[in-house]
């Protein structure tokens, strides 16, 4: 048999099987770990062997491909459909919002989004769907006087980096912190508000002394 009827052929049941407790495994490693998991981890929790995973991904940028092409052009997605709100600050705000929330809770996801090295080159076509949409929003609450002027699409970038890495490091502590964040810079993006806006997430000493403790550890482990 040539390689191409090779290529062809459907995989067996178990093959298949295999293939699907694999990527359901790597949702769950990566979106724990992020994507510095290997595919050892992903093997010993999808309970294969990493031969099993090798045969099916030959390498880890082949299976983050796999997976996150789906989850990245769903945030596209979701900006194209915040452009249809009624009104541009509102539609810009929602996006913000169910965007991080799925970075947050997905470290792996956040990794892509934010610009890992990982599969950078698999990913670089989905994500060129993100900026376009991201500017459209901006540009319309500008126009719309909504947002500052000065406010450009790497800024926004910048700012779900910020925040989706401070939910990484207090998650166990306190899983929803980010969104008294995101209300904080999103009071400073608007052009006008009469009063600020409630935070609706308390923060006190023992929780700011454990977020910063946790930032510590995680600048020591950076090599």
């Amino acid at each position: 048999m040539n390689k191409t009827a090779m290529k062809c052929r459907p995989l067996r049941a178990d093959a298949v099987r295999n293939r699907e407790k694999i990527l359901a495994a790597a949702a769950t490693v990566f979106a724990r770990r992020g994507l510095d998991a290997t595919l050892d981890e992903v093997a010993l929790e999808a309970g294969v062997g990493v031969g099993t995973v090798y045969r099916r991904f030959p390498d880890k940028d082949t299976l983050i491909g796999a997976l996150f092409e789906n989850a990245v052009d769903e945030i596209a997605t979701l900006a194209l459909s915040a452009y249809e709100a009624e009104n541009s600050w509102d539609g810009l705000v929602w996006f913000l919002e169910e965007a991080l929330q799925r970075q947050c809770a997905n470290r792996g996801l956040r990794d892509i989004v934010v610009g890992t090295p990982y599969a950078r080159e698999r990913m670089e076509s989905v994500k060129c769907r993100i900026a376009p949409a991201i500017a459209l929003l901006i540009e319309r609450a500008q126009r719309d006087g909504y947002l500052r002027g000065d406010v450009v699409g790497a800024d926004f970038a910048v700012l779900e980096m910020m925040i989706s890495s401070l939910s990484c490091m207090t998650d166990k502590v306190s899983p929803d912190l980010w969104r008294r964040y995101l209300t904080i810079v999103l009071d400073g993006l608007v052009v006008k508000r009469d009063k600020p806006t409630v935070l609706a997430q308390d923060l006190d000493e023992s929780m700011a002394d454990e977020t910063l403790r946790m930032k510590t550890q995680h600048f020591l482990r950076v090599p």
